[in-house]
């Protein structure tokens, strides 16, 4: 039995062998199928706006895309070009464009070339507006065909590893990362809104700050030492408020040298947004008029259709609880709190939990319970407040509760969206918090960054927002890897 691979393989570079052959004769008949330019004075959204509904002839328009769809028959052949807002159909025809038609178009135009057509707008029988070609160009010839049109890529890390290809063939990647992008803007559209500044800070750190992650390290040649691609925006941004920017924000990628799974993708991206005079409770409010904003600028509706079935509704208030409260409803034990490292243990294998790692502290084994447990049963928006202080060592401490501090995570559709803190700006504190994180290894502690907080730092609330765990909230993703644009992966080794 034939390798269906090694066949495809063969057709493949059979087409690859007939358009070389066409790019030939195109070249020795003097036309440069690689043009500069082409004069575009419409796209395919814009067209039915052209049309009123009645109207059956509408005006000239010069229009340019890819060829996705092409249907040739004698006199006549319907074109469809996809640009950047959408589908354009166009209608070729030999009375129209004399000999060139035959000549030129149907032996030498293929699927997948971009070609520019001019014309006058006409509404077909069945309603489509479409381009009746008066003049077309060849602007570039493709080499290779693009994917079978409905089955489009079959290998899924195809999919991620020629994403060019699949933006050609996948109409709902094209929507989803189209409107990761329209996500951005109006997260930033909103920030302005209220003030806040955006900023640019150092991608490479000299200690990797900010959160507890693996970092990756690289060498500066120039100054002959190591750096660290940034864990986090957050001590940079911090600076800035110490400096007197009291409303700063950054999109901006962030490293971890971590997993890769469905949910994390070593290189993501973070928003994160400082407000002086604030705290968790306002970044509450601010993370909710943030994501209820972006549903009605670009989603249309607060109304979230799961995969899994189901609805998730972000408008109106949402849920808040503590950390602490969670957990003694999942695990049914009222002195949870109390209990001893093993005590817990045992309780987590009653729980059907895998058994805790040797090395894990006591926060630790508990936050197992509400990683596995609980987390993935918030499915609703819900602020989960206070959790414990070993978590997190850049917050404020709970007034009436110095085992806890004011934080709150955003956990909605079982993960974790967006967590925000009562930012800490005792430095005295803040330096104990960090030498407890960082254990022996001290040379960890950002330095620079307990100076700057000794200079004064004013009350504030920081907020951090995963935007690719965002965009697959919002647009109904399988996958991290399915609202990046180029994600990444092993690199090919040759054949």
């Amino acid at each position: 039995m034939s390798d269906p691979t090694h066949d495809l393989n063969a057709i493949s570079n059979d087409l690859h062998a007939v358009r070389k052959e066409k790019l030939a004769m195109l070249r020795a008949g003097g036309e440069d199928p690689y043009r500069s330019n082409w004069s575009q004075t419409h796209v395919a959204t814009d067209c039915p706006g052209l049309m009123p509904d009645g109207v059956e002839e509408g005006p000239e328009v010069s229009v340019a895309g890819r060829i996705v769809a092409l249907r040739v028959m004698g006199k006549a052949s319907f074109v469809k070009l996809l640009d950047r807002s959408g589908i354009i159909q166009c209608y070729f025809t030999r009375d129209a464009l004399g000999d060139r038609y035959d000549a030129h178009f149907k032996k030498l135009v293929d699927l997948g070339d971009f070609v520019g057509v001019r014309g006058t707008l006409f509404r077909t029988k069945t309603g489509e507006v479409t381009v009746r070609a008066a003049e077309y160009g060849l602007v570039s010839k493709a080499l290779r065909p693009p994917p079978e049109k409905f089955h489009g890529l079959a290998d899924p890390e195809q999919v991620y590893r020629q994403r060019y290809l699949d933006l050609i063939s996948n109409a709902d990647s094209r929507r989803r990362l189209l409107m990761r992008s329209r996500i951005i803007e109006s997260i930033r559209r909103f920030l302005w809104s209220r003030n806040f500044l955006e900023v640019e800070t150092p991608a490479l750190h000299g200690v990797a700050g900010g959160a507890a992650a693996r970092p990756f390290i690289t060498h500066f040649n120039a100054l002959d030492c190591d750096f660290a691609l940034r864990i986090a925006l957050e001590l940079h941004l911090k600076r800035c408020l110490v400096g007197g920017i009291d409303r700063v924000f950054e999109i901006g990628r962030v490293f971890r040298n971590e997993g890769l799974s469905r949910k994390h993708n070593p290189e993501f991206t973070m928003l994160e947004a400082y407000q002086a005079y604030t705290d968790y409770r306002g970044m509450m409010e601010l993370i909710r008029s943030l994501i209820q904003n972006i549903c009605r600028e670009v989603i249309g509706s607060t109304a979230i259709e799961r995969a899994e079935g189901g609805t998730i509704e972000l408008g109106g208030e949402w849920r808040e609880v503590r950390y602490k409260d969670l957990i003694l409803e999942r695990t049914g034990d009222p002195q949870w709190f109390s209990r001893t490292k093993a005590e817990k243990v045992a309780a987590c294998h009653k729980l059907g939990l895998d058994e805790p790692r040797e090395d894990w502290e006591d926060h630790e084994v508990t936050n197992e319970v509400f990683g596995k447990l609980i987390e993935p049963g918030l499915i609703q928006p819900t602020f989960v407040t206070h959790i414990p202080k070993e978590l997190c060592p850049l917050a404020k401490i709970t007034a009436d509760d110095p085992t806890t501090i004011d934080v709150f995570e955003l956990c909605i559709n079982g993960q974790e969206i967006a967590p925000a803190y009562s930012e800490q700006n005792d430095p005295d504190v803040q330096r104990k918090m960090l030498e407890i994180q960082a254990g022996a290894e001290t040379q960890k502690i950002d330095e620079d960054f307990l100076l700057a907080l000794e200079h004064g730092m004013p009350p504030a609330g920081g907020l951090g927002v995963g935007i690719d765990r965002l965009v697959i909230l919002l647009t109904g993703a399988a996958n991290i890897r399915d609202t990046i644009l180029f994600p990444t992966l092993r690199p090919e080794t040759p054949a």
